[in-house]
């Protein structure tokens, strides 16, 4: 018995992808990011942002091939 292996039509973008950011008239912004609540406890929030600043954490965007093909016609 055998099997197909379907190819994934997700792609992984990471910050140094240039389609990791959407481009607007005078604005770059993101894909993916963190948001830490104003709850968060200082020493945790420290923690994060020492790893984030160190590259222990990074952020990273996963898109379709059909949105990643329309954005560069749009672009």
């Amino acid at each position: 018995m055998g099997y197909v292996a379907e190819r994934s039509n997700i792609r992984t973008l990471r910050e140094d992808d240039p389609m990791f950011h959407i481009v607007g008239n005078i604005t770059l912004t993101p894909r993916a990011g963190f948001e830490i609540s104003k709850g968060c406890p200082t020493e945790y929030f420290s923690i994060i942002r020492r790893a984030i600043n160190n590259g222990w954490i990074k952020p990273v965007a996963y898109m379709r091939d059909d949105e990643l093909m329309w954005d560069k016609i749009k672009g």
